[in-house]
């Protein structure tokens, strides 16, 4: 399968070097200081492009992609991923070019958060208990809470009312952490707790990589949870 990479940092090099050890081609690499080069034939010939940039930027990275016909898979965090993902489905778009966004592409974390959802599940009926979640990075990343704590929290929110009001976050920023993320459910007789320790990134980039095997050749929004079948 031939990639395109959309940012060529840590995470970028990491999933490259994945993506070679799977068999695949890099056939671009787009950087903030050559991004002209999405327009270039070598982009166009990407099966799909891989997607770890900023906030600020990820929006029209996915439409410049689109633009030359790649299906995108976006694990940029820190931007409101779910309206537009709304938008582009109600505008059609998504009817000619596939798109596949997680807040997390760990193959650990997304078990997490399908043991995280049938929890509240169980507990929603009993108001004596309260999930509290703490998360866990590094010092460089830009967002806080991480999207992968806002999952956890919105997925909680979806099980029940009474979990509307707060589901609580913390978020602790400290050394080269590659992430941790807990939910807690306290109740005045015991606690139940759940929890995800990355040991190096490899895990997310691993993920993003089979993420992109599964979406090639396919149209629509997609989820890791599809790709896993969980």
């Amino acid at each position: 399968m031939k990639i395109a990479l959309i940012g060529y940092g840590r995470m970028g090099r990491m999933i490259e070097q994945i993506a070679l050890n799977r068999g695949h081609q890099i056939v671009a690499r787009i950087d903030i200081d050559n991004h002209y080069d999405i327009n270039s034939p070598s982009f166009a010939d990407a099966d799909v492009a891989i997607e770890f940039t900023t906030p600020a930027t990820a929006r029209q990275n996915i439409l410049d992609a689109w633009n030359r016909g790649v299906n995108v898979v976006c694990g940029t965090t820190g931007w409101d991923a779910q309206t537009f993902i709304q938008e582009q489905t109600e505008n059609g778009r998504l009817r000619n070019v596939g798109l596949i966004w997680s807040s997390n592409y760990s193959l650990g974390v997304n078990i997490l958060f399908a043991l995280n959802r049938q929890l509240a599940h169980f507990l929603q009926p009993y108001s004596e208990y309260t999930p509290h979640i703490t998360e866990v990075h590094h010092i460089h990343k830009l967002d806080a809470p991480s999207g992968t704590a806002k999952t956890l929290a919105e997925d909680i929110k979806a099980n029940g009312e009474r979990f509307q009001a707060n589901v609580p976050i913390e978020s602790i920023r400290e050394g080269e952490v590659p992430g941790i993320h807990t939910v807690t459910w306290d109740s005045p007789v015991d606690t139940l707790t759940l929890t995800h320790s990355a040991k190096s990134r490899e895990g997310f980039a691993l993920g993003a990589v089979i993420a992109a095997e599964w979406l090639a050749g396919k149209k629509g929004a997609h989820t890791m949870q599809e790709v896993l079948g969980i």
